[in-house]
């Protein structure tokens, strides 16, 4: 058994002994020699200010990349609930009592399902039941032509060329509608009006017809009309104003409905679109996935019922 003179002798000896790890700075030397790193081992948390391993570092793991869909989010309607016509309309008008009459439409939005990037459906359509009755049309053609007065006659709010091109540049628009006579698309095109109209949807195109040999026509057509364009592959037009009657909503319906499915075949060759879900909705409501049917299912309630004033 070690005496007590042998055991101070070798408190002695490792005190006397000089450390495996010597730190020079007065900082670290108070730190107890179990928490100091092994000698020969390199920190597990090794930081980096360019986010870039170093040379016989840790490597940074590569992070994953998000998946992608080409196509748009399509969801499985076989559970949800869906109206008939004049349910939905009854539910909407609920949600619109205390609101102007004449101020709150009805929406249709039409879910397509559709591929992102691909060619949109995008047309005009005059409905059986025109919902807008503010139109008011602007004319680019040459100043002081008959093509000029012809259009005055018929109610364009404005007309011109270089006149018209100042107005515009200046924000001054009493027009909400736009065409372009043939004679007067390449002076469109140098005046570079693309970044103030294209957003307001007023640019005008052969594809839209507005650029036109005939405003008499042209100007008839747009009169009444209604423009509609699908974006993240939803089509959504007003189609009906809270005073319609069910009967007068339903035939607008049908219309726009006809439209888009004669726009969709028309683009099989290039892209396979097909409609989803038909959602109505009011100014202030919520949407209503329709089922394809008119009547009410409360026996109690009639079309006619939802005629009258709220």
């Amino acid at each position: 058994m070690a005496t007590t003179n042998q055991f101070l002798a070798s408190m002695a000896r490792l005190s006397l002994s000089a450390p495996s790890r010597p730190c020079t700075s007065p900082a670290i030397t108070s730190i107890p020699r179990f928490l100091l790193p092994l000698p020969g081992h390199a920190s597990s948390q090794s930081r980096f200010a360019s986010g870039a391993p170093r040379a016989g570092g840790v490597k940074k793991k590569d992070e994953k990349k998000k998946k992608t869909h080409k196509s748009y989010r399509s969801y499985d309607l076989s559970d949800q609930e869906q109206f008939s016509l004049c349910d939905a309309i009854r539910y909407a008008r609920a949600f619109e009592v205390g609101h102007p009459p004449n101020v709150v439409k009805y929406d249709i939005a039409v879910k397509l399902r559709t591929v992102k990037n691909g060619p949109m459906v995008r047309n005009r359509i005059r409905l059986p039941h025109p919902v807008k009755t503010d139109i008011r049309v602007g004319v680019i053609c040459p100043e002081d032509s008959p093509i000029a007065v012809e259009a005055r006659q018929l109610g364009a709010v404005a007309v011109g060329e270089e006149s018209l091109f100042a107005s515009i540049r200046e924000g001054k628009m009493p027009f909400n509608r736009l065409i372009c006579h043939a004679d007067s698309e390449a002076a469109l095109k140098k005046a570079n009006l693309g970044k103030i109209l294209g957003p307001r949807g007023m640019m005008p195109s052969q594809k839209m017809k507005t650029i036109t040999g005939n405003v008499r026509n042209t100007m008839r057509e747009l009169v009444g009309a209604d423009e509609y364009r699908e974006r993240a592959g939803v089509v959504r037009m007003a189609v009906g104003q809270l005073g319609f009657t069910p009967q007068m909503l339903a035939d607008n319906i049908k219309a726009m409905m006809k439209h888009v499915k004669n726009d969709i075949a028309a683009l099989e060759d290039e892209i396979d679109k097909k409609i989803e879900e038909v959602v109505l909705h009011s100014t202030n409501g919520p949407g209503f996935s329709l089922d394809s049917t008119f009547k009410p299912t409360d026996d109690k309630i009639t079309p006619e019922h939802l005629m009258g004033p709220m």
